[in-house]
């Protein structure tokens, strides 16, 4: 907003008729300045309760993560998944508080990590205030929620406190430096940065949180292996269905209305208009299209998941549908503000083969993810990244980043290959760095046995050896690792006799 400043000399040749011309052009430029300061006041005040309100729907994600690992795991680990939804958030916060938000964003800094803000020491600075630090914070345990899906029914409770510490306080908010900051060596926001001097674009997080959150799973689940009972002998694939489809039902809804917070509130203001001249079209208008290509694109995934199971499998399946949904946020994540709504139906459709793709190659390669949550976030995470290449709109693009001439933009929408190569170095700059932290971070833990928990215990379930006893009754017929390897029917002896027309007696029935 153009600041409403004057001076009396400037007034005072318009006024020079009145006897009292130079009291009163001080007494109106006294005037502006306090319209003008009270302006500038309740933009910064509509921005912030923006971000603050964008921090909560972010926050809310958490119990929609919550919900959707409880009823995806069986009742028997009900108690311990929920419980380590509950310390993502907590150990998040201290983590993220101490070294995390400093790592990430502390400016000034060199290219590749912050080093200033340990603490939120000298925070609120001209550049950000304390709604800025919840807002980042819900990001942060957003992809630790994510590695908890991949691991679950089977890790120590320790080892959850460990990795979660480590990847909130360090492994995320690297990338997010890197990506986010304006010092960061591949940020689309520093000039002159070392990626084709234009950075990539990865607006909400396609790759810094769900790619992160999803490789990192990935590691954790193979190296632990997977649950008791999820292939048998011969290799084969047993479903261990999760005990309540209603919970993840209700997960994903929680999931979809954080998103609204998740996507469109990374514009982090809301009062700023595009050109001079005012008008009804500003950052208001790409926040509401923000929302609608969020929207469409989890729809159109959830819709082409539903129709494609039922062609795989035969039949509707609910669970699929929630999955392919969230596998359609997650891929629009990246290019949500610099695409057309369009664009985001193609995007939710190849993500929603992408999910079904990488779901039949972990079952191949017996790669167990009771979220399926490497898959949905890594995977689709990544489509993501390598959409917003190639669909991203130029006039968006500017709009959304602006100050740098020439910037690229989508290969199909006539912007060249030089923001799909910068998306396609992400993708990998993302995958070596969570590999080289988490994966040996999770090696070391398997050798110290910290990692998995025993065969006694993962039979018998955690909420019953770990958490002091079951979170509700439940019967849990269908669990194989319940049933002994080898089972003996017994055959009761039927000595009714046939009846004369050669149906059986009624005694018999």
């Amino acid at each position: 907003m153009d600041s409403l400043t004057c001076t009396p000399s400037d007034l005072v040749p318009l006024l020079s008729s009145s006897a009292n011309a130079t009291a009163l052009a001080s007494f109106l430029c006294a005037r502006f300045s306090t319209i003008s300061s009270q302006l500038s006041d309740a933009t910064h005040a509509i921005d912030n309760t923006y971000l603050l309100f964008s921090a909560y729907l972010v926050f809310a994600m958490q119990l929609g993560f919550a919900m959707l690992c409880a009823g995806s795991v069986r009742a028997k680990n009900t108690m311990n998944i929920m419980l380590t939804n509950v310390l993502d958030a907590a150990a998040g916060a201290l983590s993220y508080y101490l070294f995390g938000f400093a790592f990430a964003f502390g400016a000034p800094s060199n290219g590749f990590i912050g080093r200033h803000f340990f603490g939120l020491k000298a925070y609120p600075s001209p550049d950000g205030d304390y709604s800025f630090f919840l807002y980042q914070w819900a990001f942060a345990i957003a992809a630790a929620g994510i590695t908890s899906g991949s691991i679950a029914e089977r890790t120590q409770f320790v080892a959850y406190l460990i990795y979660s510490s480590f990847l909130t306080g360090f492994v995320y908010p690297v990338v997010s430096h890197w990506f986010w900051s304006g010092d960061g060596w591949a940020s689309p926001i520093r000039p002159n940065n070392l990626l084709f001097d234009s950075g990539a674009i990865d607006f909400a997080g396609s790759g810094v949180v769900h790619m992160v959150g999803g490789i990192a799973g990935l590691w954790g689940a193979l190296i632990e292996g997977p649950r008791i009972g999820r292939f048998d002998r011969a290799g084969r694939s047993v479903a261990l269905r999760g005990h309540s489809a209603s919970l993840v039902v209700l997960g994903t809804f929680l999931l979809w209305f954080g998103w609204y917070g998740f996507n469109p509130g990374s514009f982090f203001t809301i009062m700023k208009g595009y050109g001079g001249g005012g008008g009804y079209y500003g950052q208001w208008s790409a926040v509401g299209r923000t929302a609608v290509t969020t929207t469409l694109a989890g729809c159109t995934a959830a819709l082409t998941t539903l129709f494609s199971k039922r062609l795989l499998v035969g039949h509707w399946n609910v669970i699929d549908v929630c999955n392919g949904l969230l596998g359609g946020f997650a891929a629009i994540t990246s290019g949500c503000s610099v695409v057309e709504p369009w664009a985001a139906i193609i995007c939710g459709f190849v993500a929603a083969w992408v999910l079904i793709g990488f779901n039949m190659l972990a079952a191949k390669f017996k790669y167990d993810d009771p979220l399926e949550a490497a898959q949905l976030h890594g995977g689709c995470g990544a489509w993501g990244l390598l959409f917003t290449g190639l669909f991203a709109t130029k006039a968006y693009v500017n709009e959304v980043y602006p100050g740098l001439s020439g910037r690229p933009y989508g290969m199909f929408m006539g912007g060249g290959g030089k923001l799909l190569g910068a998306q396609i170095i992400q993708i990998l700059v993302i995958t070596g760095w969570v590999t080289a932290t988490m994966g040996p971070l999770f090696y070391v833990l398997k050798k110290m046995n910290l990692l998995r928990i025993s065969r006694e215990d993962e039979t018998a379930g955690m909420d019953l050896t770990r958490h002091g006893g079951f979170a509700y009754v439940y019967h849990d017929e269908e669990d194989i690792s319940m049933r002994p390897t080898f089972m003996m029917t017994k055959i009761e002896p039927n000595n009714a006799s046939p009846s004369i027309d050669g149906q059986r007696s009624p005694s018999n029935v």
